[in-house]
């Protein structure tokens, strides 16, 4: 099975934390339930570095992202039912994360 990356942007309207949290905890709760939860984290404050040259600033607008295990892009697609992010109206990118070995 594939594996995939939800990158949660930050352009969803702001709302209660204590609310927020209790969705997120839902969310997850049902993506583990469903055995495609692989991992996923907020993504914190960072820099763009590189050997040599100017590297570029940050993806600012990237605040957390949550791997899952699904068939198709599609079925990944209906992994966001739920997502407080989504939910709220805001962006996720669904990016598949090619095996390489």
């Amino acid at each position: 099975m594939p594996d995939y990356i939800f990158l949660m942007h930050d352009d969803a309207p702001k709302r209660g934390s204590e609310k927020l949290h209790n969705d997120w905890a839902t969310y997850v709760g049902q993506l583990v339930a469903s055995g495609h939860f692989q991992g996923g984290s907020a993504i914190g404050e960072g820099i763009c570095v590189r050997k040599s040259g100017v590297a570029p600033i940050t993806t600012a607008h990237v605040s957390g992202f949550i791997r899952v295990g699904a068939t198709s892009l599609d079925d990944a697609r209906t992994l966001l039912k739920g997502n407080p992010v989504f939910e709220a109206g805001g962006t996720i990118e669904i990016r598949e994360l090619p095996r390489t070995d």
